[in-house]
């Protein structure tokens, strides 16, 4: 076995993990609800908001991090934390242990995500990180079709096992990470990180993510979603404030200025909105009107991610080829296909093979074009220093968007009634077939995507980008020395 295969494997556990845990726990969410007796609705929540709240905030200065001390590192750390932190998950003896430990094990997940992907395409020449890309990918979709199915077996034994499973795995991978991984870093920094734009970046993103998971509960206009949200924004005008002005900030100026890098992330929002609504969706439509077991509602919504899976490694060969923002266009166009398909067949009778399956496959297909490409279209542009910063940019803007997604398909469903649900599911439909098209707009407006040729050198003296600081200026002109 090649040097290459044994770190795709080794690094494509870690994005397994991390990507499983964003599903499985929310099949295991009921069984949770009954064994920690007379916790409120919203106390219990908390188990799902807390590891959302803390993954988004964190991906960024994760990312920014591994570039700077090492790849490796990070991802090793990562994985000892999510390990760990797994099994005081399924340990706890309490609601807030349980909550404390998601919050742990978010942080974990956090190092994880944007390190791998940094890791992962430097093994591969520019011709073939394409498939590399497809492959990293397709572990999310093999992930998030086995979460359901996974997660409703194992609730039958309990719901403490679906934390247990990721001790022993998470452990192995570490123990052959030690062993098998290079700490690639950047390696011409000299200034010291922007620690304090790192604190006020997580601050504003926790703030905004909190707003949105809890803007249904809290009410849009209270106080307190309203204070969250006037908070990010000062923080975020903070972080740009200091990101034009410190020599080594938290994102670089001409990251976020790079067309590709900032409409794939904007698409990447649109997108994760509609994708939310169908995982969320697609579990309440099967267990409250067609009155299904939840194991059951996990195997019929499986066939969509297993499909994302099988057509994520040849798409992302695909954008290789002809570029990444057509397949991606196509990819949140055939979501929204099929996101119009089952909304045209929804029946209160249950209709699997007419309504939900067709759908699954149609949309999982589009899942599979739109994911290499996404990770594509906002990474490939960049330096290999910046490999992991840029992953942490697409994780971050895939969680902002799964958590709108969340909040605005809660808010149009509202609390339907047997005589209403048709309609309200529905609204919803159409609001995933809206965002998805949007989506699809913006991958189109993206652009031509090149990669950094090996000999473009990662880092240039600061003179030859003008005013920019070090190592801004490095990004800035290995970025001109592509467009």
């Amino acid at each position: 076995m090649s040097r290459r295969v044994k770190v795709t494997l080794t690094v494509c556990v870690g994005v397994f993990m991390a990507s499983l845990d964003l599903f499985i726990v929310n099949i295991a969410f009921p069984d949770i609800e009954k064994n920690f007796h007379g916790a409120t609705l919203s106390g219990l929540s908390w188990v799902l908001s807390a590891y959302a709240i803390a993954f988004a905030a964190l991906l960024v200065p994760a990312g920014r991090w591994a570039d700077r001390v090492g790849r490796k590192t990070v991802f090793t750390a990562g994985l000892g934390i999510f390990s760990a932190s797994s099994a005081a998950c399924a340990a706890a003896p309490s609601l807030a242990t349980l909550v404390a430990a998601r919050a742990v094990q978010a942080i974990g997940a956090a190092m994880l995500f944007p390190t791998s992907l940094g890791l992962l395409l430097p093994e591969y020449p520019v011709a073939k990180r394409g498939a590399a890309i497809g492959i990293w990918s397709a572990v999310g979709g093999v992930a998030a079709a086995a979460g359901p199915p996974l997660g409703g077996l194992l609730v039958q034994a309990g719901w403490r096992w679906v934390f247990i499973v990721n001790v022993p795995i998470g452990f192995i991978a570490l123990i052959a990470s030690v062993r098998l991984l290079r700490n690639t870093r950047e390696e011409t920094a000299t200034a010291r990180p922007d620690v304090l734009g790192a604190a006020l970046f997580t601050g504003a993103i926790a703030a905004l993510t909190l707003a949105i998971v809890q803007g249904q509960s809290w009410g849009w206009s209270g106080a307190r979603v309203v204070g969250l949200l006037i908070a990010s924004v000062l923080l975020i005008g903070a972080v740009a404030y200091r990101s034009a002005r410190h020599p080594a900030p938290l994102i670089e100026p001409a990251i976020v200025r790079t067309r590709a890098v900032a409409l794939a992330n904007i698409a990447g929002i649109l997108f994760f909105m509609a994708f939310a609504v169908l995982l969320l969706g697609g579990v309440l439509f099967q267990t409250q009107v067609w009155h299904v077991s939840i194991l059951r509602a996990g195997l019929q919504i499986a066939p969509g991610p297993m499909m994302a899976a099988l057509t994520a490694f040849p798409s992302g060969l695909l954008g290789q080829r002809i570029g990444p923002r057509y397949v991606a266009a196509a990819g949140a166009v055939l979501f929204a296909l099929g996101g119009l398909w089952f909304r045209a067949h929804l029946t209160l009778a249950p209709d699997y093979a007419t309504a939900l399956l067709p759908s699954q496959i149609i949309g999982g297909a589009g899942v599979g074009l739109v994911l290499p490409s996404l990770s594509a279209a906002a990474t490939a542009s960049l330096p290999p220093a910046r490999f992991a910063t840029g992953t942490g940019l697409v994780g971050m803007s895939r969680q902002l968007g799964s958590a709108l997604g969340v909040a605005i398909f809660v808010a149009i469903l509202g609390h339907p009634t047997a005589a209403t649900a048709l309609g309200a599911f529905r609204n919803g439909w159409t609001f995933l077939i809206g965002s998805a098209l949007a989506a699809g707009v913006v991958f189109a407006a993206v652009g031509a995507v090149k990669p950094r040729p090996a000999g473009v050198p990662a880092a240039v003296p600061a003179a030859a980008a003008g005013e920019l600081p070090e190592p801004a200026a490095a990004t800035a002109a290995a970025l001109r020395a592509v467009s």
